[in-house]
């Protein structure tokens, strides 16, 4: 962090501050850029489990007392949280009633008839977020066509309604099949429960993601209610704190699929900000990388809890859909994101068989690794890095932790005589489980995305991620580790850096043909007005992009692929070009199409895009043969033996510096652990650039 007077008064209205802010299980994480000066400055501040959003108040006090920054002057505040996808984990969600049609009460029971894992016999369903005696099926019917077989019973909703409230529920959903076509029956049910319960908040599936297929489009509304008291409660007392300490800006939030909206529509579509954490992550990883000249990155996001892996390839994060939100599947776009239950935090034990593991339980903040001195007393990963002697030797988390070696040691040995190892030995055990558990599924996120990880350059950020990330890069024999200048705020710089994005569907599900051609210029008009307004509404006045694509398939396949497409296409009826488009992804995907093979088109989907601001960081000027000096040598284990390696200041290395592993890297947001074997070149935006000898 830079560090600057506390200008007065007259100098603080001339400031342009622009804050993102990243709320993680164990930090919460700032950036500010100072737009007219480039200054910029960043900040760790334990989160506080039991009083959300009080640790955003204690880390505006100390952007305030340290860099003096005036919350008048903040003109772009975003924000990033896992309230929503933390209630879901936990399942401390409000108590739901689902109305669907009579005879389809079972269908989130039933689901798609898939275990979550079919090799596993002691595998079992996920109990869902609403019981069985909370669905209620309604006389009402329409055809496949979308018009009206049979209306609404509205005696039956009156009297559902009745029966789920005094079964507790807050909440109704209402999902109707075909309703994707034609939402006037759920509209109408919606309007009856207003007027016969006004108290009870109502979803309908058409409103949160019209989208064929009624259980991804009841589980997507159902997991939009689940989470909307809790999201809504804390989106307004964040606004509410906001306002307080003088922030005019208003609240923008990162969304699953990497863009960013306003606090009042979060608070409707909560949905939407399930994954804003992990997404907004991925997004400010791209945009350093961007900054850096790479094309192709494997981010590694470790936090207190668990390890994020994403691909961005051409300089491009990936998207998709059925990311899963705990064990539910998330069926609108998002930012391609693999997890394991592996960070920081988690817990090293010894089963009942004698085997050492790790995860997924976690420490948390409270009470944290043994090392934070703040009463844990299980080994965690943490300690395993500060027994081995690559933590310890500075502060953390901006002077708020010390590392207590001594404490890590006393956890860490507990095990140890389970096992029959010393303590470095155990420690390095807990470390070499951890990587070989992010190995098996990274393997899995680059088997799935068809690439050669040795043509990637590994990017770990998180408080996290710069300690294990080199060695993980090292078993998969990537060439490259980049680590940027503040690795541990990454995503807090993503939500700076993000644009407007909304994405929007329509279900047009027609054969590729001439005769579909009005149909699609049709759906497509309507997205295009739909996204126009909903950047209109978000108070974007600039020019807009839209990105178009198909899901589509050969007929006879059961489910279809995402096809990017040209609007234009669409609107001037070429159809050849969307053919050859699915038939090259299909290729691309699978190794085989059929140039000949009828095709589909189920939905279009739209993505409605805002630029965000312009922000530029500081370059520094290269430094012909500049020194990188070691402070002093440190004694850490290296997995045999201790020896003595360089401990370096990340703030006085500077542009042409080198030097090489094993080393450890010391800066206030987190801690770079450098093996043997990496050579190491300081950048002109200050990104350490690791390349391994061949």
């Amino acid at each position: 962090m830079d560090n600057a007077p506390t200008p007065g008064k007259g100098h603080l209205t001339e400031q342009d501050w622009k804050v993102g802010v990243d709320i993680g299980g164990t930090f919460i994480d700032f950036c500010a850029l100072e737009t007219r000066s480039g200054r910029v400055a960043s900040l760790k501040v334990l989160t506080t489990p039991d009083d959300p959003g009080a640790e955003l108040m204690t880390g505006l006090s100390l952007l305030a007392e340290r860099e003096g920054l005036d919350p008048a002057s903040i003109s772009r505040f975003v924000h990033g949280t896992t309230v929503g996808i933390n209630t879901v984990i936990q399942r401390r969600g409000v108590s739901l009633a689902l109305m669907t049609n009579a005879g389809f009460e079972d269908v989130i029971e039933l689901a798609r008839l898939r275990m979550p894992d079919v090799y596993s016999l002691f595998c079992s369903r996920p109990d869902q977020l609403i019981s069985r005696d909370m669905v209620f099926g309604i006389p009402a019917r329409l055809r496949a066509d979308g018009s009206e077989a049979q209306a609404p019973d509205m005696q039956a909703v009156i009297e559902a309604v009745t029966t789920a409230k005094a079964r507790g529920a807050s909440g109704i959903i209402i999902s109707f099949l075909h309703s994707w076509r034609n939402d006037a029956q759920e509209a109408a049910v919606k309007a009856q429960i207003a007027k016969s319960a006004p108290d009870l908040f109502v979803f309908t599936s058409s409103e949160v993601w019209p989208v064929i297929r009624e259980y991804e489009r009841t589980t997507t509304a159902i997991l939009n209610g689940y989470v909307h008291p809790r999201v809504s409660g804390y989106l307004t007392a964040l606004e509410d704190k906001l306002v307080s300490r003088g922030v005019t800006a208003p609240a923008l939030l990162t969304k699953s699929n990497g863009g960013v909206m306003n606090a009042a529509e979060g608070k409707r579509s909560c949905v939407q900000m399930l994954l804003s954490g992990t997404a907004s992550g991925v997004i400010g990883a791209a945009w350093l990388a961007r900054r850096a000249g790479e094309k192709h990155i494997l981010t590694l996001d470790i936090g207190g809890t668990s390890a994020d892996f994403a691909l961005i390839i051409d300089g491009e994060p990936q998207f998709g859909t059925g990311e899963l939100i705990g064990e539910f599947p998330l069926h609108i776009p998002s930012v391609s994101v693999s997890s394991i239950g592996i960070g920081g935090g988690s817990i090293a034990s010894v089963d009942a068989q004698g085997v050492l593991r790790v995860g997924p339980e976690s420490a948390g903040s409270t009470p944290g690794p043994a090392c934070y001195g703040r009463g844990g007393t299980q080994a965690t990963v943490t300690d395993a890095m500060a027994v081995c002697g690559w933590l310890g030797h500075s502060q953390m988390a901006y002077g708020q932790l010390q590392i207590d070696v001594g404490l890590a040691r006393a956890a860490v040995s507990k095990l140890a005589d389970q096992i029959g190892r010393t303590a470095e030995e155990a420690a390095q055990a807990i470390l070499d489980i951890a990587i070989s558990e992010m190995f098996v599924e990274v393997e899995k996120l680059a088997s799935r995305a068809g690439v050669d990880l040795r043509e990637f350059t590994l990017m770990p950020f998180g408080g996290g991620g710069p300690m294990l990330g080199a060695f993980l890069a090292r078993e998969f024999k990537m060439a490259k580790v980049i680590g940027p200048p503040r690795p541990g705020v990454v995503s807090a710089l993503g939500g700076l850096v993000a644009d407007l994005r909304g994405d929007f569907i329509r279900t047009v599900f027609t054969h590729l043909s001439a005769e579909a051609t009005p149909l699609l210029r049709k759906a497509l008009d309507s997205l295009s007005a739909e996204g126009l307004a909903w950047l209109s509404k978000q108070g974007h006045q600039g020019p807009a992009t839209l990105h178009v694509s198909a899901d589509m398939r050969y007929v006879g396949q059961s489910f279809e692929i995402e096809v990017p497409v040209q609007a234009a296409w669409i609107a001037e009826g070429k159809l050849s070009p969307i053919e050859d488009a699915f038939h090259a992804m299909h290729a691309k995907l699978y190794d085989f199409d059929d140039p000949d093979g009828e095709i589909e088109i189920v939905n279009l989907r739209l993505s409605a895009i805002g630029a965000g601001p312009a922000l530029e960081l500081p370059v520094e000027a290269e430094h012909a043969g500049a020194a990188a000096v070691p402070e002093r040598e440190i004694p850490v284990f290296t997995g045999k033996e201790f020896e003595w390696i360089g401990l370096y200041r990340r703030d006085l290395l500077h542009p042409g510096g080198r030097f090489s592993g094993p080393a450890v890297v010391a800066q206030e947001d987190t801690t770079f652990a450098i093996p043997a074997g990496a050579t190491v070149d300081v950048d002109r935006h200050l990104n350490l650039h690791l390349t391994f000898a061949e």
